[in-house]
Formats: structure tokens, C-alpha cells, sequence
């Protein structure tokens, strides 16, 4: 009889969950977000180093790597923040196609650089589709929750897309922790004519700490104090209050939120609606770079247009292909 092909969670690690792409989509107007891995980057790897579809589900690991024992013998790849994966207590290589064996216990511990790994198997992980999809909305339980010992998580049956064993380059990863995977491009809007000239100059001239309070919903920061234009001083009394309430209207994915003199970039599990203005976006082809800053971290942000936003997540998505791999 066949072993069941599955792994069971010896430790969860920090809020380590099931992702997957696209995402939940289809559910934004109901206050369902994509969810889905933030540094898709890093995740479209994984899975091509095991032979899968680029957007299968995988794990995402947050600061706190996972220790996982598997039931049956897989092809397993670790990609994004390097958290020291060993196999049976040997060190394991990252960014590389490893053979597993059934019985054998995977185990990643903290991240020393970067903030989120993802560990794909091959077939993927193939737990029940919520909506659409197998990605985790963790605080609201959709599609399941964190990861939680004693689970067992079932895998897919690999398809015929393997054809060895790979490894990726330096050359075509993020480059986590780098001075570029710091500055991260923003575009003006939707509400940028609710600030004044002065704070929208400060903003992409400026640091900005990353909070530790931060998750996948929001990453919070602090800098400069923000001041406002004349039509967010002396505004109809439906937009409230503080010069950053607005009348309640769909936040983009990517917003960076201004709650009072707090800008929180609302990321994949962010919420769809809200009353505060949102004067910068930052575009997707950047989000591998909010996945992987730290908490304390400083932020620099620069201004692109429309059209070049679109063109780096057009270059990005082109990019990672079986191309990217290179034969062990």
C-alpha cells in the first residue's frame, strides 16, 4: 500500500499558510481579498524548481520557517528570505530542486535575510478551493487558517512537467535585502490632490520605518508629518473630521493608506473599503519587495507613471519562466 501523499506539521512556525495565484478573485466587493503570496516572485520559483505550474499552492513562511515530517517521498524547493532549511538535520541548499524521501522531516528556522520564504512540493498542496482558490485569508479563516501542529495537508499528484533538477541563479532572484529591494516605485492616486505640494515632495524624498505592527492585511510606517491641501481642510462634513477622512470609497490593492498621520500600504489580505485617502499606489510588479522587508526596516519610494508600472509587471511576469532555471 502506497504511502498517503501528505505532510503533517510537527511546528507551524510564525503563521505559515497555503497560497496560491491568482488568488481569490472575484470577491472584492464583498470584503473578500486576493490573499495569495506577496512575494509572487519568490513563489513562481518554488514551483518551477519541483516541475509544478508556476502559481500552484505552496507554503508561505513568515520570519518563522516551519518543521514539517513528510509522508511520502516529494520534490521540495525553498525560495525567498533565506531561513537555513535542513532535511533530517542536514543543510539543505535554497533556490534548488531537493529529492525527499517519505519519512524525512523538513524544518526551516528563522529568516536572516528577507521576511517570507515558500516551500512548493511537487503536485502542490492540494487542499479544498474556497471561492476559487486555496489561498488562505487567515484573520478571516477563508480558505482555512494557519498552519497548526498535528495537521496533515495533502498533496497533489505531480504532473509531467519535471524534467530534472534545477537550480536558480543569482542573477534571476529578487534581490533580497539589496539598496533596490528598499525603493520601491509608487504611483500618484487615487487622492493625492488631498495633500498638499509639500508633503507629496516629502513623501518620495523621505525614510520610512517599516512598523512591527504590520501583517498581510497592512504594513504600517512612520516618517514625516503629512500636511493637506485646501480641499481636505475645508470639505463637505460627509468626508469627517481629520483631514484624511474621506468619503467612504474602494481602496486599490497597493494603496498606501493615510489613517490620520499613519500611511499603511494595504497589501494582499487588505481590506476593499474604507473612509481615509489614499494618495500613493504601489504598483504589483513591486509587492515581492513589501514581502520581504523587516520590521524597523527604512523604506524609500520613487514615482513612475501609469505606463511604466504596467511594463515592469509585464517584464516581472515574463521573467519567470523554466527559463529562469539552470540544470543542477
Amino acid at each position: 500500500m502506497n504511502p498517503p501523499s501528505q505532510f503533517e506539521v510537527v511546528k507551524p512556525g510564525l503563521e505559515t499558510t497555503v497560497q496560491e495565484l491568482p488568488g481569490r478573485l472575484g470577491h472584492w466587493e464583498q470584503g473578500i481579498p486576493p490573499s495569495g503570496p506577496v512575494d509572487f516572485w519568490s513563489f513562481r520559483l518554488a514551483n518551477l524548481l519541483v516541475g509544478n505550474p508556476r502559481d500552484t499552492a505552496a507554503l508561505e513562511c513568515q520570519v518563522m520557517g516551519p518543521t514539517l515530517r513528510l509522508h511520502c517521498s516529494v520534490l521540495i524547493a525553498i525560495t525567498g528570505a533565506e531561513m537555513s532549511p535542513t532535511l533530517d538535520g542536514q543543510p539543505i541548499p535554497m533556490w534548488t530542486t531537493v529529492i525527499a524521501r517519505a519519512g524525512q522531516t523538513l524544518a526551516l528556522r528563522g529568516s536572516r535575510v528577507g521576511m517570507r520564504s515558500y516551500i512548493a512540493f511537487s503536485g502542490g498542496i492540494a487542499t479544498t478551493p474556497v471561492l476559487g482558490s486555496r489561498a488562505v485569508f487567515h484573520m478571516a479563516g477563508i480558505g482555512g487558517r494557519a498552519l497548526q501542529p498535528g495537521q496533515t495537508l495533502p498533496l497533489g499528484v505531480p504532473g509531467g512537467d519535471q524534467r530534472g533538477l534545477y537550480h536558480v541563479d543569482e542573477a534571476h532572484r529578487p534581490p533580497l535585502g539589496s539598496d533596490e529591494s528598499r525603493s520601491v516605485a509608487c504611483v500618484r492616486g487615487p487622492n493625492d490632490d488631498w495633500l498638499s505640494d509639500e508633503s507629496l515632495t516629502d513623501f518620495v524624498s523621505s525614510d520610512w520605518k517599516v512598523q512591527a505592527q504590520s501583517n498581510r492585511t497592512g504594513m504600517r510606517l512612520s516618517g514625516p508629518v503629512f500636511s493637506f491641501a485646501h480641499r481636505a481642510t475645508h470639505k463637505r462634513p460627509e468626508h469627517g473630521q481629520d483631514p484624511s477622512n474621506i468619503l467612504d470609497h474602494g481602496y486599490p490593492l497597493g494603496a498606501i493608506n493615510l489613517a490620520g498621520q499613519t500611511p499603511i500600504i494595504l497589501i494582499n489580505d487588505a481590506p476593499s473599503t474604507g473612509g481615509f485617502i489614499n494618495p500613493f499606489t504601489v504598483p504589483s510588479a513591486e509587492f515581492w519587495k513589501l514581502g520581504q522587508v523587516r520590521p524597523h526596516e527604512i523604506l524609500r519610494f520613487h514615482e513612475v507613471s501609469l505606463d511604466e508600472a504596467q511594463q515592469r509587471r509585464r517584464d516581472l511576469d515574463s521573467a519567470v519562466t523554466q527559463e529562469a532555471l539552470t540544470p543542477q
